[in-house]
């Protein structure tokens, strides 16, 4: 018979090692178990009702995903932080932007930053089970961090990885080198 540990692990295989306590209740987890294990050393509390199994191997992803889960609802990556998911315009950002239409009053580490943003639903996708905004709009946000020549470099490399299609590429080529120096 598989133990609530062994029930939570298995649910934190598919999301880089993590779990919460909302993950745990919808599989019939009760709401203190996530909490018993942590005492217990099963688990690492990561957050305020988000947990990880340390065991599980980290990924280039991990990172991504826990901003994302540690602010919750409609939280998606942004700007720079989805060049960086790509591997995109050489941006390794110090702080990972995670955007959110409400209002976030929460407390977060050093390397992640909350930002409000109404995005519509055409302008969200999911990338390694983390989501993101377009990188169409990503790039356009991007501008304010990243240096106009990475971003042109960029688009040649997204458009060959089908991210970005022709027209994008070329409106994105117009935008970007009609606001640099």
């Amino acid at each position: 018979m598989a133990t609530y540990r062994d029930k939570a692990r298995e649910i934190a295989l598919g999301q880089y090692g993590f779990i919460s306590t909302d993950d745990a209740q919808e599989e019939g987890i009760p709401p203190g178990e996530l909490a018993k294990l942590a005492a217990r050393g099963r688990l690492r509390n990561v957050a305020y009702g988000l947990y990880r199994f340390d065991d599980i191997p980290s990924t280039p992803y991990d990172q991504f995903y826990e901003a994302v889960r540690r602010i919750g609802g409609d939280a998606h990556l942004t700007s720079d932080a989805v060049l960086a998911v790509h591997n995109l315009a050489q941006v390794n950002p110090r702080r990972i932007r995670v955007g959110t239409s409400r209002r976030f009053r929460g407390k977060t580490p050093a390397w992640l930053e909350v930002v409000q943003e109404q995005v519509g639903p055409e302008e969200l996708t999911v990338v390694e089970q983390v989501p993101t905004v377009t990188l169409r709009r990503a790039m356009r946000d991007a501008q304010r961090f990243v240096m106009t020549n990475r971003l042109l470099e960029a688009i040649p490399r997204a458009e060959n990885a089908g991210l970005l299609t022709e027209v994008e590429a070329a409106e994105l080529r117009d935008e970007l080198a009609s606001r640099s120096p």
